[in-house]
């Protein structure tokens, strides 16, 4: 038997969370935010290089990045000019569900990854609000996840997680440094075109 995996402190995996119903339902939630706020392909700071994954928002404010202005939140999307739409209410209880915490969020990031997309390790620290967890939801094709602590060159755990599946980052986990390794292509038949879905909700202001 291979060893069970121990995550870090503070990380919680809650696999089929969402079974396929809701998770069809959710999908169509997300249809309907893409339909007003259009992905777009975010770029580094400083150098302006591309993002592999393409990204939108929903809620009160949205996470966004070019290479003028680096990491930010703001109220509009940057190409239409548009305020967010609002945070779907399945989102909300989801979020009531797992995340511990009376505060509700104020941005939801939605990130698209294409067979060849990854995700570098980082910390989700760009907000006022270090304390309140978050709640990071997986939708269509699986991938390689990859978690650490609070230091980049510590040590790190990665798993599969599946279409359905819920990882919380809190407490001590609430900086753990992670990322996303691989996609692996056409291990579900959730989204029409393949591809995998991101949902991260996040609390920014105290």
């Amino acid at each position: 038997m291979p060893p069970m995996l121990v995550l870090p402190k503070g990380v919680r995996h809650i696999p089929g969370f969402l079974d396929r119903s809701r998770q069809e339902e959710l999908v169509e939630a997300v249809r309907a935010v893409v339909a007003e706020a259009p992905l777009f392909a975010p770029a580094m700071p400083k150098t302006g290089k591309p993002m592999s994954v393409r990204m939108t928002n929903c809620g009160a404010l949205g996470w966004v990045t070019d290479r003028e202005r680096g990491y930010r939140y703001q109220a509009t999307h940057p190409v239409t000019g548009k305020p967010w739409p609002p945070i779907p209410g399945m989102l909300q209880d989801i979020w009531n569900a797992v995340a511990g915490s009376d505060k509700s969020p104020e941005a939801c990031l939605v990130n698209f990854y294409s067979a060849e997309a990854r995700m570098g390790l980082h910390q989700d620290r760009d907000e006022r609000d270090l304390e309140t967890a978050v709640v990071s939801i997986s939708l269509g094709d699986d991938c390689l996840f990859r978690v650490g602590g609070r230091t980049r060159g510590g040590q790190t755990v990665s798993f599969r997680l599946e279409s359905g599946d819920v990882v919380v980052l809190g407490g001590e986990g609430r900086l753990a440094f992670h990322g996303v390794d691989r996609i692996y292509p056409n291990t579900s038949t959730l989204l029409r075109s393949g591809g995998r879905l991101n949902l991260t909700l996040r609390r920014v202001n105290p």
